[in-house]
């Protein structure tokens, strides 16, 4: 299944509440939140993924561009979090940080940037609910999707379909129609979008093309079961 979780660093911060129910016909909302010291870069903390998750019913995608996510990425496994990715170059110990995560309720993620490899990720693929494959160096919007990461979404989804395990690819970064396919046949099934989204007229339109170019349709969830997009395992 093709799921779009737009990101909202490409909506209007003053009119957010509007903007995201603008989206409520995606399968997420991804949240970016940076410290302006591993990226360069400042947006927003706890107190906005808070707001944000009393006005949406949305899945939200929360990712943590900081330092120390061992100390910090714990205090975004609240109520309205469907997911907390913290990044593999930040974290001392990825595998504890993510038990700890699922242990309070949040599904742990794991991101890596363009210069990352995969390896360590993959070999302890089961401790994560979700692998983010930056498709940009993060830190800012508007970037050139890099279709050289292609390969580490191919490994990722094979490892997963040699142990058996369904985990989610995520990639995020100059995600439009022409792209999207290109990641999708590498294994993404999860697909963060900002101005491929907010920067038309009609968000839901958007939403609906991109799930198109991946030939997938998002799936309704019946009444009771988790919300189409989902990670729930």
């Amino acid at each position: 299944m093709v799921r779009i979780h737009p990101s909202i660093l490409s909506a209007d911060f003053v009119n957010l509440e509007r903007d995201l129910a603008r989206i409520a016909t995606a399968d997420g909302v991804h949240l970016d939140v940076m410290d302006a010291h591993f990226v360069p870069n400042l947006t927003f903390g706890l107190p906005m993924v808070q707001r944000i998750a009393e006005v949406t019913d949305l899945p939200i995608d929360v990712h943590l561009m900081i330092d120390d996510p061992d100390t910090w990425a714990l205090q975004y496994a609240i109520g309205g979090v469907d997911s907390v990715t913290f990044h593999a170059e930040a974290t001392r110990d990825a595998v504890a940080l993510a038990r700890e995560l699922r242990a309070r309720g949040t599904r742990a993620a794991i991101a890596v940037k363009p210069g990352t490899e995969v390896d360590l990720v993959a070999e302890h693929l089961r401790e994560f609910d979700m692998v983010l494959v930056m498709t940009v160096e993060p830190g800012f919007g508007g970037q050139s999707f890099m279709p050289g990461m292609m390969p580490k979404l191919e490994l990722l989804r094979g490892r997963a379909r040699d142990l058996g395990i369904d985990v989610a690819l995520q990639v995020d970064g100059g995600i439009t129609d022409d792209t999207l396919p290109i990641a999708a046949a590498a294994g993404a099934d999860v697909f963060v979008a900002g101005s491929a989204v907010y920067g038309h007229a009609d968000p839901a339109e958007r939403i609906a093309a991109l799930r198109a170019a991946g030939g997938g349709e998002a799936v309704a969830a019946a009444s009771g079961d988790a919300p189409a997009g989902s990670l729930e395992r």
